[in-house]
């Protein structure tokens, strides 16, 4: 039996928006090195000037309403008020699609590939294509509760998301779609439920083979590990403070929003492929909205604590397994990790493997129409297994 989930409207109280324009006007910027630019972190300049176009120009309301356009819910489901999106799409058979986002995006990142995903009719698109599509705000991340104890580690939130998606709204077989935490998430899933889930679409994986046995990695995949261990080096630090201390952490940035902006940002510049420059690809607008939704929901520790619990974990593949439901994967030239085919073949059944020309971490934003065409072409032969769920509104 479904269930009929509450609509959920963001509308975040006056006073939490003059508090963090007091916060910004009384940031305590620290020196810098002249002319280092990002190589210390986060170019101190480029906050200043940020910082300031946060106060004066940026608009969390018109961002607010712009939210609310997409039709939204919260539904209780093992102790966490999980926050997501719902859109059906329009078509003849519209084949529902779990889109699952990381850290330090958010449901956000759907915005650019909901539209035509849904409505393909409408964008130049076949209609046969139509996704119906659930967009959630992982727990502990956004809108969507903590549950205040361990445990909430992916294999924990795969649970609470199956549930979603089956009881909550009758979709009793899904694909899936995820970068970053979402792949993780997505793939436990799958791992859990082969049988609800029709495919995966990833533009990440995090997911280790287990290599328990013959040593037989090809070169290529040694030249993946290596690079990846130069990665971990050069730009692993937030990964091992989130997975070993992130409530320390979690007081500084919960408390102080320019420090929240550098901490995420940096990010965005880092792992996206943008040649260096955030305007290449990001608007300021789009960026500080990303901010913004960890600032006002308060939910930057819960959302880091995510690392310290998969570390807690300690989950693998047991040796030969795979993740045996058919899966995809979109490599975007600028992503952080570059697996390549025969490392995913130990993990995943791989059926589909695409080489993108441009693209990083946050493909939904940077890469909106590869990544869709992708989506469809890879699902199209999958189409026909699903089942229908509970008709919501539109709004």
């Amino acid at each position: 039996m479904v269930v009929e989930p509450k609509p959920f409207v963001i509308d975040i109280p006056d006073e939490v928006l003059v508090d963090l324009d007091k916060r910004l006007a009384a940031t305590r910027f620290p020196s810098s090195i002249s002319g280092s630019g990002w190589s210390y972190g986060t170019d101190v300049d480029y906050l200043r000037e940020l910082v300031s176009y946060w106060r004066t120009t940026y608009d969390w309301r018109k961002a607010e309403r712009q939210i609310n356009t997409l039709p939204q819910y919260q539904q209780d489901i093992s102790g966490v008020d999980l926050h997501f999106v719902h859109l059906p799409g329009k078509g003849p058979a519209p084949m529902p699609l779990l889109f699952l986002h990381g850290w330090p995006g958010s449901f956000l990142e759907v915005t650019k590939i909901i539209g035509p995903l849904t409505d393909p009719g409408s964008f130049g698109g076949d209609p046969a294509d139509a996704f119906s599509i659930v967009a959630p705000s992982l727990p502990g991340f956004g809108f969507s509760s903590d549950i205040g104890r361990p445990g909430m580690h992916p294999g924990a939130m795969g649970e609470i998301l199956a549930r979603l998606m089956t009881d909550v709204l009758g979709y009793q077989k899904f694909a899936a779609q995820g970068g970053d935490w979402g792949s993780t998430i997505l793939s436990r899933m799958a791992h859990t439920y082969p049988d609800r889930i029709v495919g995966l679409h990833l533009n990440y994986s995090s997911i280790q083979p287990n290599l328990d046995g013959p040593d037989d990695l090809t070169a290529q995949e040694y030249r993946f590990l290596e690079a990846h261990r130069q990665w971990v080096l050069k730009e692993g630090a937030y990964s091992t403070v989130q997975a070993t201390k992130p409530q320390s952490l979690g007081v500084g940035l919960n408390d102080s929003p320019a420090g929240l902006a550098a901490w995420i940002i940096e990010k965005y510049r880092s792992w996206s492929d943008c040649a260096g420059d955030l305007q290449n690809v990001f608007t300021n607008d789009e960026l500080l909205t990303a901010v913004m939704i960890y600032w006002v929901s308060g939910s930057i520790a819960s959302s880091s604590r995510l690392y310290f619990e998969r570390a807690s974990e300690r989950w693998q593949l047991a040796p030969g397994e795979i993740i045996d439901v058919p899966t995809a994967y979109a490599h975007f030239p600028a992503e952080i990790r570059h697996p390549p085919k025969e490392w995913l073949k130990r993990i995943y059944r791989l059926e589909r493997y695409t080489d993108m020309p441009r693209g990083g971490h946050f493909a939904a934003m940077e890469a909106p129409e590869l990544l869709i065409d992708d989506i469809r072409s890879f699902f199209r032969p999958l189409r026909g297994t699903e089942v229908k769920s509970i008709a919501l509104p539109r709004k």
